[in-house]
Parts: structure tokens; sequence; C-alpha cells
């Protein structure tokens, strides 16, 4: 993560934030709901304080987070106690084993990595049954009129459009995208609580419509595009 622990969790304070919040985890509720969860394990890379890890824990995940940022991880420690496995560590280059959990999730990462591809192929060579990722969309209207010229962090970032993550997913896990999510349709004026931008920034619409996409990819019970990755699909799943 770019920013510094207090700067990051200030934002989810302000009332934009605190809404824009309330529709990530709605989403993150929604795109995890076809997986097991009880007993499975998820690695989130890029955990930064444990905002998301948390509410993965919440949903009966056992949890482990990675971040590049030492005090990113202290602010997620002071969070989670001992409930959750976290380290520091390089998301395109993890010393995890092979198939070494579940699940592995990129949550609003991709756009600030040096290397995006790798760090989807060290997700998908971590994670045995999936990957779910959440990523700024380029053709939202919160880029194009709040982020596109601004001067924040979030603009140096390289966003992606629906388009763009699709492609990226299948180079590097060699699998297709199981299913993808959007909220947040509007700029940013409209994220309130009241009245009818909050009605229509509250539903969740395709992957193409929204700010912030979730897209969930499945490795159990899928054929992989690339036979490189054809040791993640078990025996007799095709």
């Amino acid at each position: 993560m770019p920013w510094e622990p207090e700067r990051y969790e200030a934002w989810f304070d302000t009332p934009e934030g605190r809404f824009a919040l309330d529709q990530e985890i709605r989403l993150l509720q929604n795109v995890l709901a076809g997986w097991p969860r009880r007993k499975r394990k998820m690695l989130e890379i890029g955990c930064g304080t444990g905002l998301f890890l948390e509410q993965m824990y919440q949903m009966g995940l056992d949890v482990t987070g990675i971040d590049s940022s030492s005090k990113m991880i202290m602010a997620a420690r002071k969070r989670f106690g001992n409930r959750a496995d976290l380290h520091i560590g390089n998301g395109e280059n993890m010393g995890y084993s092979d198939n070494e959990f579940d699940y592995a999730c990129i949550w609003s990462v991709l756009e600030f990595s040096k290397d995006p591809e790798a760090m989807l192929v060290e997700a998908a060579r971590v994670a045995e049954k999936g990957l779910l990722i959440g990523f700024l969309n380029k053709h939202s209207l919160y880029y194009t009129m709040d982020i596109r010229k601004a001067e924040s962090t979030l603009s140096k970032g390289n966003w992606f459009t629906w388009c763009e993550m699709k492609d990226l997913i299948k180079r590097a896990t060699g699998f297709h995208p199981t299913m993808a999510r959007s909220v947040l349709p509007g700029p940013m004026k409209t994220w309130k609580s009241t009245g009818i931008a909050s009605m229509l920034n509250s539903k969740i619409f395709p992957p193409s419509v929204g700010a912030f996409v979730a897209v969930r990819v499945d490795f159990i019970n899928m054929k992989p595009m690339n036979p490189l990755f054809a040791w993640k699909t078990e025996p007799g799943l095709g």
C-alpha cells in the first residue's frame, strides 16, 4: 500500500469513505458467497491495516496477511491480535509453498504493483482453489470526474478497465474469471447514505459499471487455458 496507515484509515472515517467501505464490504460478501469458508485458509496479499482481512475473518475464513509496509503490518497486528498470521513481504515473490492456501485475495493492490502480472502469477501459485481480485475501474465516472486530473496517490496508480483485467487474469493464471461485480457507479459526490443517489450507489452492477470491481477466479472444476497451470485441476474434474 502506498499510504501511511493513519491516512488510509482516515479516508474511511469521512462520509464518502464510510459509504464506499460499506459498499465494498457488501461486494466482498456477494462475491465470496460461492466459496466454502469454514476451516479454509485465505491469504490477503497487500493486506494493509487488515480492514478487509477482518471482514474475511468474520465470514469464517482462517486468515493470513502479507504487506510490504512494516507500518501497515504493525497496524494490522494491533487490529487482529493473535487472530491472524501477519508478515512483511513482497507480493511478487512470496516464500509460501505451492498451494499453501485455499484462496488468495488481492484487494486494491494491483494498481500500485510494479509488476501486477507477476503478483497474480504468484498468487495463483500459492492458492489451490481460487483468487479474489478487487480493482479500481478506469472506465468509471469516479475515475473520469474525480481522479483523472487530480494530484493524489490514487491518480498515480495504474487503473485497469474490465477488459484489461480479464486479459491480465487469463495471462497470469490460465483461467477466465468465474464471476465479477461492481459497486459505486456514480462520482464521489453521490456517495451518500441518503437520497436517490444512495439507492443507486447501494446496488451491485456488472463489472464495467462501478468504480470498484471484485472478480472471483475459481481453479476447482474449471479447465485451465494455459497448460502451465494444469496442476490446478484435480483428477476427474476435467
